[in-house]
């Protein structure tokens, strides 16, 4: 009977702690969903703040990039005006030059005109003039005459004069290339 009565008792014992066990078991899975929860809403923060952080560097790297290869397009671009710079300067000596040979080519054909005669006989008073007393007054090879006396010698050469010519224009050669 001693069993019967264990087992009755043992069964009424489960009986009267089943709620015990139903709040222990309720509150366990209460205890493990809140603890789930937190390392959900943990992971999700740490989610979060590793795409922040990556999203960061990646920021920083582009910086950093850009940064870097900000000097090196400077350069490149500073090297680009300056060879532009160089063909421009290169292009305006050819046209002064291309000008000069015009100006010189224009003054060799004088000889050739009519009234060389009464231009050389003006140089030559002129040159004679300007050497002062007991100047020599010779003809150029090349067109005009130079005049020479103790002090002074005064080119009216006709290369002289037309390269005086195309200096004295100046800043109006420089209209030539300027829009």
């Amino acid at each position: 009977m001693t069993g019967h009565n264990g087992g009755a008792a043992g069964g009424e014992q489960a009986a009267a702690l089943a709620p015990v066990r139903e709040y222990l078991l309720h509150a366990a899975r209460a205890e493990a969903d809140r603890i789930l929860g937190q390392a959900r809403g943990q992971a999700d923060q740490t989610l979060r703040q590793a795409r922040r952080d990556a999203e960061q560097a990646v920021r920083q790297a582009r910086e950093g990039g850009e940064a870097q290869a900000a000097p090196a397009a400077a350069a490149e671009h500073a090297h680009g005006r300056e060879q532009a710079r160089s063909i421009a300067l290169g292009a305006q000596r050819q046209a002064c030059e291309d000008l000069h040979a015009q100006v010189l080519a224009a003054a060799g054909r004088l000889r050739d005109e009519a009234g060389y005669e009464r231009l050389m006989a003006g140089l030559s008073a002129l040159a004679a003039g300007t050497a002062g007393p007991g100047a020599t007054v010779t003809a150029d090879p090349a067109g005009g005459v130079v005049a020479r006396s103790g002090h002074a010698v005064v080119d009216c050469s006709l290369p002289r004069l037309a390269s005086l010519a195309v200096d004295e224009l100046g800043d109006e050669v420089s209209e030539l290339w300027t829009p």
